[in-house]
C-alpha cells in the first residue's frame, strides 16, 4: 500500500521578466554583529513597485557577509556569531593579519557564509517565511562602511 502523500504545491505561474531595476544600499556597521536589512528591502521593492519576480542581494566586500536567518529571538544571532567565532578564531597563527587579528579571521567567516542573497518575489511580497530576516553580518572589530547592490527583475505594477 502506498504512503500517503505529505507533499503539495500551487499551480506554476508565468512571468515575462521585463524590468530590472539596480540600487547601491550603503551600511555603516558598528563593527562585528548583525544588521537586519529587510526593511530597508522591501522598501526597495515597494519603491519599483515589484510584482513577481527576485530581489537579489550581492555584498561588496570580503570580509562581511550576507544571510537569511531567524528574527524573533536575538540569542540566535549571538549564538551564530559564537559558532564563527569557534571556526575561525583569532590569534590561530594566520598569516594574513595586514589589518589586525580579525582580518585572516573575518575572510573565513565570509567564505562560511554568503556574498549574495536571492529571494522570490510573490504577489508584491519578499517571499520570506514568519521569522526570516535579511542581515549584513559584519565580521570585524571596527565599524565599516559596506555597500551592497540589490536588483529586482521581474514584473511590475
Amino acid at each position: 500500500m502506498p504512503a500517503p502523500k505529505s507533499l503539495s504545491r500551487t499551480a506554476p505561474s508565468t512571468v515575462t521578466a521585463s524590468t530590472i531595476v539596480s540600487s547601491l544600499l550603503t551600511v555603516q556597521t558598528r563593527g562585528a554583529g548583525f544588521t537586519d536589512l529587510t526593511a530597508e528591502v522591501a522598501k526597495f521593492v515597494r519603491e519599483v513597485h515589484a510584482r513577481e519576480g527576485a530581489v537579489t542581494l550581492f555584498i561588496r566586500h570580503t570580509s562581511a557577509s550576507l544571510t537569511i536567518q531567524e528574527n524573533a529571538d536575538p540569542t540566535v544571532l549571538d549564538d551564530l556569531a559564537m559558532a564563527l567565532n569557534r571556526l575561525a578564531p583569532e590569534n590561530a597563527g594566520w598569516r594574513h593579519d595586514t589589518e589586525g587579528p580579525d582580518d585572516m579571521p573575518a575572510h573565513i567567516k565570509t567564505m562560511l557564509t554568503a556574498t549574495s542573497l536571492h529571494i522570490p518575489m510573490l504577489q508584491g511580497a519578499l517571499a520570506l517565511g514568519t521569522w526570516q530576516a535579511i542581515y549584513l553580518v559584519e565580521h570585524r572589530a571596527r565599524p565599516h562602511r559596506r555597500e551592497i547592490v540589490l536588483q529586482f527583475t521581474g514584473s511590475v505594477d
